[in-house]
């Protein structure tokens, strides 16, 4: 009687193995499928906190209900940022066209000058040419045809529509959101959820916050010191170095590049002084704005940095490259919390999260009430 009890025993064991493990693959497969989705309400979080935290500030002026102020921070930043667009744009659109025009111009002087030294000669011929890259551009839009223009063009006009949709909702009702997550942990463990989602909060909003600044910064000292320098199209250059600021190590390069170019037009020596222009401007905002917001969030390694943006770009694109470090963080936060002094008990006296405590009264306040009825 022994031997068949353990034998069903053993089979019992066996086939709620098997079951988890197809589960877990499912689980992993549905992820995969579904992971530029995700990544698409990981983008409209951010946006929510972003237009929670412009609705913080305004509640001190403006005493409305928390759904009002998010609505009337979102018609005031739409405000602005049409009128932003209303003012610049004739300007921005005058200086991009000179730039499409401009860049093979440029490029052929900086072929000239390489071509006059050996290994200049030798890194031209392992690079493709000006005309090959137009080429297979050309190609493969008229391979997608109509349907590419559709999948590209209103897919991003859509997916942005979705996003801002979707913070909106996030921003102005909470509390129901977090109710739901809060929910589906055991009792005895929703406390430590809240801190983890403070933490969370806290370290995003912050992360937000240098960032903003960070790019403001880098933006204006960019298209002074190119007008400076006599830089042609120095605003466009300015705003594209500010917005490519946002993707911590690739995009300073990314935006490097065709102001570089450009000054080729007037002379290496141009060139040589933008490059110079571009690399301090990196050093006062990683030795200046950077230490600020780490000392808020959390300190992230360079090189798990890059390798968590080079992942996130095969799974998922330029989405994935351009949100990798705020996921990140939130990982780092979810980690340190739960595993590093949860399991293993060790609770560092200098918390990389300085303000987890320390949020505003408005977030605590929708976390707090969101586990009083449980």
């Amino acid at each position: 009687m022994a031997p068949t009890e353990n034998t069903g025993s053993i089979v019992h064991k066996a086939a709620v193995t098997i079951a988890v493990v197809l589960f877990a693959l499912l689980l992993v497969a549905a992820l995969y499928y579904v992971f530029d989705v995700l990544m698409l309400v990981f983008a409209a979080v951010l946006l929510a906190i972003f237009l929670r935290g412009l609705a913080e500030l305004l509640s001190y002026y403006i005493k409305l209900s928390d759904g009002w102020l998010v609505l009337l921070v979102s018609v005031l930043l739409v405000a602005f940022i049409g009128g932003f667009i209303a003012l610049l744009s004739p300007s921005i659109a005058e200086q991009g066209g000179l730039l499409r025009d401009k860049l093979p111009s440029s490029i052929q002087k900086v072929t000239d000058f390489l071509n006059q030294y050996g290994w200049g000669r030798t890194l031209i011929q392992n690079l493709p040419s000006y005309d090959s890259v137009m080429e297979n551009l050309n190609a493969s839009n008229l391979l997608t045809g109509v349907g590419g223009f559709f999948t590209s063009t209103l897919g991003v006009i859509g997916n942005i529509a979705i996003a801002v949709l979707l913070a909106i909702y996030l921003a102005t009702e909470p509390k129901m959101y977090l109710t739901g997550i809060i929910k589906l942990f055991p009792r005895e463990r929703r406390d430590r959820v809240k801190e983890v989602l403070q933490g969370i909060y806290q370290t995003l909003r912050w992360w937000l916050i240098g960032k903003a600044g960070s790019m403001l910064f880098i933006g204006v000292i960019t298209w002074i010191g190119l007008w400076i320098l006599g830089v042609p199209l120095a605003l466009t250059l300015g705003l594209i170095a500010g917005l490519l600021s946002f993707i911590p190590n690739f995009g300073p390069i990314l935006s490097a590049v065709p102001a570089i170019l450009l000054a080729f037009i007037d002379s290496p020596i141009t060139a040589l002084y933008v490059l110079g222009l571009y690399i301090l401007v990196q050093l006062i905002e990683s030795n200046v704005v950077t230490p600020f917001i780490e000392r808020e969030t959390v300190e992230l390694p360079p090189g798990l940095t890059i390798v968590f943006q080079l992942a996130l770009g095969v799974l998922v694109g330029g989405l994935g490259v351009v949100l990798a470090t705020p996921l990140l963080a939130g990982i780092v936060v979810v980690v340190q919390m739960l595993y590093i002094e949860d399991v293993l008990g060790d609770h560092p006296t200098a918390r990389a999260l300085e303000g987890v405590d320390e949020v505003d009264e408005i977030a605590t306040d929708s976390l707090a009430e969101s586990t009083e009825p449980l």
